[in-house]
């Protein structure tokens, strides 16, 4: 079986693209599939790193572009690196923050050499080069970073998708020139809008430069979800299947049902925590509003499937009452819920690839009626 010395494969199922494998970095191993809880500045909304930890939470995501603005590199530094800063001894992967630049920014123009981005909280102007998103996140001291990247909106012509990338993969080059750092792993982008040829040139040419995993970017940009998994698997199919492949910013249970199947390892989206936010809550039967009527007066948990301390100590009333009069715990409790099912999930998903069962599964999750909420790569988290 292939593999290399960061990423192994552990099981592989036999009727799909499905499989088991261990990511391994300088603060643990990840066993994938893998969903990240996104910690945009450090912090995972409503929840605290204990929290995470007692839900076995392996690897959170943190934010380049909102770290680096604020509280700044220098502070991060003098704490030796953001796991001590934040106070996370587990995996950490940041993302490059280009996607940010580009939907943040009140301003940006694109050279060859960078872009030029005013700052979303005071205007203040920066410039990022490759090698500045890179010299960033080693300082952060991410075990996992990300090539600095141009981001498209959807839809996005041919010609401009085809111009876009040919910055794109230029920048990869320097990243990869960047990257001084062997215990920090570094991860190409793979873009090209919805045309599969330009996704099959950037993959093929990132390939060639060689990265230690594989990321599909510029999805969940507004695209129809359907035309979202053709081209990732589409995109999947194409990178070594010896290196970890990362689905960035997409993440409904369906969503990443079907992306495993196509031998996609890595998730993070916003959709659990800001869903609890508003009172949407995730359950092995289907979705919860918790808001709504029927609730005011129901002594049953969220969901009698669930282990998370929510479930076991709280009632759907208790929780509706807490929505209903904006209390903090709101968010809290529900949010344990929502990233404890997430994880909870991943944790079936990688028992049914080992035991040859995540077909079947996989069939009978996506019969059972979840909303299907585009989640896109969101630009505050």
């Amino acid at each position: 079986m292939l593999q290399n010395r960061k990423f192994e494969i552990k099981a592989v199922c036999t009727d799909s693209k499905a499989r088991v494998g261990q990511l391994h970095t300088t603060h643990g191993t990840v066993a994938t599939p893998v969903f990240m809880p996104v910690a945009t500045v450090g912090s995972v909304k409503a929840v605290t790193h204990q929290m995470l930890e007692e839900m076995n939470a392996e690897i959170i995501l943190a934010n380049t572009y909102h770290l680096y603005l604020r509280p700044g590199t220098e502070i991060v530094a003098q704490c030796n690196g953001l796991h001590n800063f934040i106070n996370w001894q587990k995996p950490l992967l940041t993302d490059s923050g280009g996607f940010q630049i580009f939907s943040m920014s009140q301003l940006q123009k694109v050279q060859n050499e960078g872009v030029t981005f005013q700052s979303h909280i005071d205007g203040s102007t920066h410039f990022f080069t490759p090698e500045k998103a890179i010299e960033v996140q080693q300082i952060l001291g991410a075990d996992v970073m990300m090539n600095l990247d141009e981001c498209l909106p959807y839809p996005s012509s041919y010609n401009n998708t085809k111009e876009s990338l040919s910055t794109t993969l230029a920048w990869a080059k320097r990243c990869k020139q960047a990257h001084t750092n062997s215990d920090q792993q570094l991860y190409g982008i793979v873009q090209g809008s919805t045309y599969k040829d330009l996704r099959k040139q950037c993959s093929e040419e990132l390939v060639t430069i060689g990265f230690d995993g594989y990321a599909l970017g510029g999805l969940s940009v507004g695209e129809p979800v359907e035309l979202l998994m053709e081209i990732a698997a589409y995109t999947a199919e194409l990178l070594p299947r010896e290196y970890p492949v990362y689905l960035m910013g997409s993440g409904t249970p369906e969503d990443i049902i079907s992306a495993v199947s196509a031998g996609i390892d890595m998730f993070d989206c916003v959709l659990p925590t800001r869903n609890a936010r508003n009172g949407f809550l995730f359950t092995h039967s289907g979705k919860i509003i918790i808001k709504h009527e029927k609730y005011k007066n129901d002594q049953l948990p969220i969901d009698e499937q669930c282990n998370c301390s929510t479930c076991k100590h709280y009632s759907r009333a208790y929780l509706r009452h807490l929505f209903m009069s904006k209390e903090y715990n709101s968010a809290i409790l529900n949010s344990i819920h929502n990233l404890y099912y997430y994880l909870n999930l991943m944790k079936t998903i990688r028992e049914h690839i080992q035991n040859n069962s995540f077909s079947i599964f996989a069939k009978d999750f996506i019969g059972v009626t979840h909303a299907s909420i585009e989640a896109p790569r969101d630009k505050s988290k």
